[in-house]
């Protein structure tokens, strides 16, 4: 009996994992296909990443999902750092609703949330609406990584440090700092690989000209799935994965709190 529910949860698992990975390893495979049209393999080339890197409105793309990304991480790590921090020193039921709940409510209602904000600021909408709409989106992620590291740290190091004379200042920056760095770090990370790969949030917020790399292959694919959005999809896909495994590598506990 216990080996026939094994081999069925077998089954199950690679059957799910299967509807996963299996179109992404298509995508990757048809990047390198010799051929415009999708429906057959001819032979293997690597044109469409020539023609990629010579396209234009491609790297301008590219140009502004980094430059958002960066700005949008490292803000989003500084408040999400002071969140997660707040929350875990001060046992406020309010808090952690304020902060998380970005997180838990759909990208759509944010987007359009943001959105009317951002049209009753009178604010015109480009690279610093959506840098900024997508602090607001990732500053929980980092303070739930954040937190859940505090959480392991050892408190009486801090307390230590304070008997011996450290000022609050100096004990966080030479103690609890070097502790909760690679959840810093993780969470850093984590709010890069959010915000670079973001589409519904930035769809509502982008103005005329703040095109992203989402947005460029979203309007790429509404004629036909090309061997060129194959391609920076397969690059977009790495560039994710790489900075999940660094993400889960530096704080692998923080990661699965998370």
């Amino acid at each position: 009996m216990h080996s026939k529910q094994s081999k069925w949860l077998w089954a199950a698992a690679l059957f799910v994992y299967g509807f996963l990975y299996v179109p992404l390893i298509i995508v990757v495979a048809y990047s390198f296909n010799d051929s415009k049209l999708n429906a057959e393999w001819v032979g293997f080339t690597f044109k469409w990443y020539e023609l990629l890197f010579q396209n234009e409105q491609m790297l301008v793309a590219a140009r502004n999902s980094l430059l958002i990304a960066v700005v949008s991480s490292f803000f989003a790590t500084v408040l999400g750092t002071l969140a997660g921090l707040a929350m875990h020193k001060y046992k406020l039921r309010l808090l952690p609703v304020l902060v998380l709940t970005p997180i838990a409510i759909p990208e759509i209602l944010m987007g359009v949330a943001l959105l009317i904000f951002f049209v009753m600021l009178n604010m015109t909408l480009g690279l610093v609406s959506v840098a900024l709409a997508h602090i607001a989106f990732c500053i929980g992620f980092v303070a739930i990584v954040v937190r859940s590291r505090l959480q392991g740290m050892d408190e009486s190091l801090v307390e230590a440090a304070r008997d011996l004379g450290a000022s609050p200042v100096q004990a966080f920056r030479l103690v609890t700092m070097p502790q909760i760095s690679p959840g810093i770090i993780a969470g850093a990370l984590m709010a890069f690989t959010l915000s670079i790969d973001d589409f519904v949030i930035t769809f509502f917020t982008a103005g005329a000209g703040a095109t992203t790399l989402p947005l460029q292959i979203y309007s790429m694919i509404r004629i036909a799935v090309t061997p060129e959005v194959n391609a920076i999809s397969t690059l977009l896909m790495l560039l994710t994965l790489g900075l999940i495994l660094i993400a889960s590598k530096v704080a692998p506990s923080a990661i699965r709190a998370s």
